[in-house]
Formats: structure tokens, C-alpha cells, sequence
């Protein structure tokens, strides 16, 4: 129920006025957001890499509706990746495609991508195109795809666990030669599209984790990323990959900016590669409310942090 109703307050714009309103939640939004300028960005990142993790920006954004915001926001891609390259940052880019025009039509998204595309090859560099909501998935797996057949050997993918149509795509993804960060998912979901019980969302992902820690067994080149900050996935990654002799080289961990950061310095110190996704932007507040539905204790943090003087 609370999970529910804060995904429905991401969508508010009465919501997102109200929040953003007050200092106090850009102060909490700090926690998992790296700060609204791409000097933040480059700090924060900076800071990870001197910890030895590995990082992945994002500016964030979505649901542009003109196609000069479309254009903008891979502008603002390309600044982005010259930015982190003349600061010698090991980066690699997130980004959305409904950041780049995809409710404005694949066409126009598909221009922008290979834009950033072309930039990410240019600074030798990958780029993960996020997953959204279920309704964006076929169009996204679809321009990732096309992407992958003209050339762009450079990208990358997300799928969600709690989707009945994941294993399937895993597969297809897989059998592509297209590299996969695998996660459970964060948007609210009908039940004829995603599980609704926790323990079905966690039982798949524990088997998508196994399909692609055996794939890139056989082809590292797919090094999947397993992004979750729940320690009883984590171990099943582990002990699949240690059972199966997976090399440590052929994946990675992957989580949030500011979340489970002793879990993420505790498998870096066993010799796991984690890279930690960073976003920044002044678009955040879709963003953070996501991140306050997904774990209570966020959620606290943020009310705590409100009422005090």
C-alpha cells in the first residue's frame, strides 16, 4: 500500500512541487543523488573510483515531450561522457530512453541514441540503456537491438525480474550477444505483466542470475552486471558463480549511489568488481521517490530528516 501510493506521488506534479519546495529534501535527496551539477557528478564519481569501485553516471530525466528537450538531454549525454573522460573517470553512462524522445516516437529516439553512441565509442566507453515501465519494454529491447545491428557493439541493456516476459528476453538478449544488467524492478506494475509477491520477484531473479552467470561462463563478453541491494540475492549470485567456477572477471555487482554502502565496500574487499550507479541531475524527484518506495528505511530517513528543526 505504501509502496504504491509514493510510486503514484512520482508521477504527481502537485507532489513534486510540494516536495521540491522544501530544502530539507534536497537535502535527503543528496543520500542517493549525487547533486544537480555535473561538477558533483564528476566528485562523486571521483570519490567512488578512489575506493576502488566502478561507476556508471546518469543524468537524470524522462518523459521529455518536445523534441528539443529530446535533443537536449543527449546533449547533455555527450557533455556528460567528454566531461568524465577529460577527468581521466573509468565511466560508464546510463540512460533512458524516454529521456531521449521515446514517447515522442522511436525515430526521434533512435537518432538520439546513436548519438551518444557514437560519443561513447569515440571515449571508449559503454552505455546501459535503462529499463522503465513495462509499457516502454519491447520499444527499448527493440532500439537496443537495432543499435547492436548497426554496429554499435558498445550496448547494453536492463531487465527486470518481477516481469513474467524476463526469462524469456534473458534468453533472446543472451543468445544476441547483448549484455544485461539484471534487476528486480522499480515501477508500479498490473498483475498481468509482474508478480505481485515479493517471494516470485526474488525466486526469478535468483534463476535470471543463474542464466546469465552460465552464459557468461561460456561467453564473458556477455559479463552480466547483478544489480540488487538484497544480501540473500547476493549470496545466491556468490555461491552460484563459486559452485560453477564463474570467474569473478566475468560479472559484476552493481547498486545504487548512497545505498548499502558497507555491503558494497564488503565485496569490493572480496575481490568482487562493484560499480555503483550515480546519478545527479535536477530532474531527481522521480527518481527519489522511487528509491523512498523500494525500502522503508529510506522512507524514515527522509520523514526523520523532514521534521527536524
Amino acid at each position: 500500500m505504501l509502496r504504491e501510493l509514493l510510486l503514484n506521488l512520482s508521477h504527481s506534479k502537485t507532489a513534486r512541487q510540494f516536495i521540491t519546495h522544501f530544502p530539507v529534501a534536497r537535502r535527503v535527496s543528496s543520500r542517493f543523488v549525487a547533486g544537480e551539477t555535473l561538477a558533483d557528478e564528476i566528485k562523486a564519481m571521483r570519490e567512488l573510483r578512489n575506493k576502488g569501485m566502478w561507476v556508471t553516471a546518469d543524468h537524470l530525466g524522462e518523459n521529455v515531450s518536445t523534441e528539443a528537450d529530446a535533443s537536449r538531454a543527449a546533449d547533455d549525454c555527450l557533455q556528460l561522457l567528454d566531461s568524465t573522460a577529460a577527468a581521466g573517470i573509468n565511466s560508464h553512462l546510463s540512460v533512458k530512453l524516454t529521456q531521449l524522445g521515446l514517447d515522442l516516437g522511436n525515430e526521434i529516439c533512435f537518432a538520439n541514441l546513436r548519438r551518444v553512441l557514437e560519443k561513447a565509442k569515440t571515449v571508449n566507453t559503454f552505455v546501459r540503456v535503462d529499463m522503465e515501465s513495462a509499457e516502454y519494454t519491447e520499444r527499448t529491447l527493440a532500439l537496443v537491438r537495432a543499435a547492436k545491428d548497426v554496429g554499435y557493439e558498445n550496448v547494453g541493456t536492463v531487465i527486470q525480474s518481477y516481469l513474467y516476459r524476463s526469462e524469456e528476453d534473458v534468453q533472446s538478449l543472451v543468445a544476441d550477444g547483448i549484455r544485461v544488467r539484471l534487476c528486480k524492478g522499480a515501477y508500479k506494475e498490473p498483475p498481468d505483466k509482474a508478480f505481485p509477491r515479493k517471494e516470485d520477484v526474488d525466486a526469478n531473479y535468483a534463476k535470471l542470475a543463474e542464466m546469465l552467470l552460465a552464459a557468461a561462463k561460456q561467453n564473458p563478453s556477455l559479463y552480466p552486471a547483478i544489480a540488487t541491494h538484497d544480501e540473500a540475492m547476493v549470496a545466491a549470485a556468490k555461491g552460484y558463480a563459486a559452485s560453477h567456477d564463474v570467474p569473478r572477471s566475468h560479472f559484476e555487482f552493481q547498486m545504487l549511489f548512497g545505498i548499502r554502502r558497507e555491503l558494497q565496500e564488503g565485496l569490493r574487499a572480496e575481490g568482487y568488481n562493484v560499480r555503483v550507479y550515480v546519478p545527479y541531475g535536477a530532474e531527481w524527484y522521480p527518481y527519489f521517490m522511487r528509491r523512498l518506495a523500494e525500502r522503508p528505511a529510506n522512507l524514515w530517513f527522509f520523514v526523520s530528516n523532514f521534521f527536524k528543526r
